[in-house]
């Protein structure tokens, strides 16, 4: 009966979601009321306890994530006010009139970068908004961003999944890091491929797309098997990805039509580095202020510290956030003094900012009550249950399922990290029970968490504020829970063969 009442709230949200079309706000609203009821009367969790999770969650939802979401939004319209976008836009045009290559150069490659270097949901807003404004479709663009931003989630935010999820299990960061990358090389090649035949389905155009999905698949194991194996969780993904970025533009630049080549680009350098000044600065201050750099590092996440206690199941959780690195802050310090540059006047920015809030409020919503929906189904007890109950179902053929693991835990929380708090110790302990390599398991779950990353519907909420197409959650959940599902199915079987 528990197991039941635990699953509801997960059930509940891909039904209205995805059958019942729902907006983001609304099913949100709803699962999260259900969710308090269940803690309440079905887990004999205090109202209290509710109370304080629901805030820690709605704390969490506000920081880091829909600061980061404000202010990735705010980049892009400040390029739109600046009118910059159109210099972007040209580039990318100019690198290649093939839609295939736009589409793969900037989910796969900047969004890769984006992911890398900052994460939470940079690597859906900025690829899906600038993929609008070529003339894509927003319903096309918010897919493919979100299917793109699966691999790289591993390794996001400087490496932080595989870092927290070492911490939580006692593990070496290399041994993980390693089977990390293993265990996704598959859908290295994989996804690069599907991103391209969603652009172009076309039979002719097949050969083409496997060629170059085993090109840019092949660079980015390449380039993250050697990283993570001989320097850590930090730079898998900033190696993949730009190795990615230089193959595609090459790729682009030598299969251009005779015409494309001839064709002078009218652009100068000092104008396309002032329209990527914004761009260029928020990857400077991610990199300035990333643990590539710990002194630095150590000095500016000790000042300016917000901290905030709850008491939540006779223990007290520590909320804190560190401003001088928070991402969103870097963000928008890079905005700020990229769209100077590029001549907006401060006014001009303020007013853009408040334009995006008012833009953004379906979201703030959408996520505050997802992120406290997740918080209260920890901390009432729900997820352990989930997990523990496929634990004991799958007995030896655990592996083949430990994927969906660390899947729900990243549909539920929206991230990767987070999966890994919520699930790693519980893979490590189940990995002892049944002699198959703890390394090898806990990297399950932070593998599994990236395809949950596709249909998360935080990460959807995302995808849908960078189009304008709030309330069309349901529709986009619909065309990528196919590609989700196939992704947690091939992970699962890579691990169990090589359990």
């Amino acid at each position: 009966m528990t197991l039941i009442l635990a699953i509801i709230p997960v059930l509940l949200l891909i039904v209205l979601m995805a059958f019942f079309k729902m907006s983001g706000d609304k099913s949100s609203i709803i699962s999260l009321i259900v969710t308090m009821l269940i803690a309440l009367f079905g887990f004999a969790f205090s109202v209290d306890n509710l109370f304080y999770s629901f805030l820690y969650g709605a704390l969490k939802a506000v920081s880091p994530i829909l600061i980061i979401i404000l202010m990735a939004i705010f980049s892009y319209n400040v390029l739109l006010k600046t009118e910059k976008m159109e210099i972007i836009k040209q580039q990318f045009t100019s690198i290649s009139t093939d839609k295939s290559i736009q589409v793969l150069l900037l989910t796969w490659g900047f969004g890769g970068l984006l992911e890398a270097m900052a994460g939470f949901g940079t690597a859906v807003a900025i690829p899906a908004a600038i993929l609008i404004s070529l003339g894509f479709k927003p319903i096309f663009s918010a897919t493919v961003s979100l299917i793109a931003n699966s691999v790289a989630t591993a390794f996001g935010a400087i490496g932080t999944p595989v870092l927290v999820l070492a911490k939580e299990t006692n593990l070496d960061v290399l041994h993980l890091s390693t089977n990390v990358v293993l265990q996704l090389s598959v859908l290295m090649f994989l996804i690069p491929l599907v991103l391209l035949f969603l652009t172009n389905p076309k039979l002719k155009a097949l050969p083409k797309n496997i060629f170059l999905a085993l090109l840019v698949g092949g660079v980015s194991l390449a380039g993250q098997y050697l990283a993570a194996r001989y320097m850590g969780a930090e730079s898998p993904a900033i190696i993949g990805s730009i190795l990615s970025i230089i193959v595609i533009v090459l790729y682009g630049k030598l299969t251009a039509s005779k015409e494309e080549k001839e064709r002078k680009s009218t652009l100068r350098t000092k104008d396309i580095l002032n329209a990527w000044s914004i761009y260029l600065l928020i990857l400077f201050l991610i990199i300035l202020t990333s643990p590539l750099f710990p002194e630095l590092r150590s000095t500016l996440e000790n000042n300016w510290i917000t901290r905030i206690s709850l008491p939540i199941n006779a223990s007290t959780v520590n909320y804190t956030i560190s401003w001088l690195t928070h991402a969103g802050v870097l963000l928008f310090l890079g905005t700020f003094i990229g769209g100077l540059i590029q001549g907006a006047k401060v006014k001009e920015l303020f007013i853009v900012l408040w334009n995006t809030v008012k833009q953004l409020k379906k979201t703030f919503i959408t996520v505050i009550c997802l992120v406290g929906l997740s918080t209260i189904m920890d901390a009432s007890g729900m997820i352990a249950i989930i997990a523990s109950a496929l634990a004991t179902a799958t007995g030896s053929l655990y592996p083949l399922f430990a994927p969906v693991i660390g899947c729900l835990g990243t549909f539920i929380t929206g991230s990767d990290t987070s999966s890994n708090i919520l699930f790693g110790k519980l893979q490590a302990s189940v990995a002892g029970q049944i002699h198959v390599s703890p390394d090898w398991l806990s990297a399950a779950n932070t593998v599994g968490a990236t395809g949950g990353k596709i249909i998360s519907p935080q990460s959807i909420a995302i995808a849908t504020s960078a189009g304008n197409q709030q309330g069309k959650e349901g529709e986009i959940l619909k065309a990528a829970i196919p590609y989700a599902l196939a992704y947690v199915v091939i992970t699962g079987i890579i691990v169990y063969i090589f359990s």
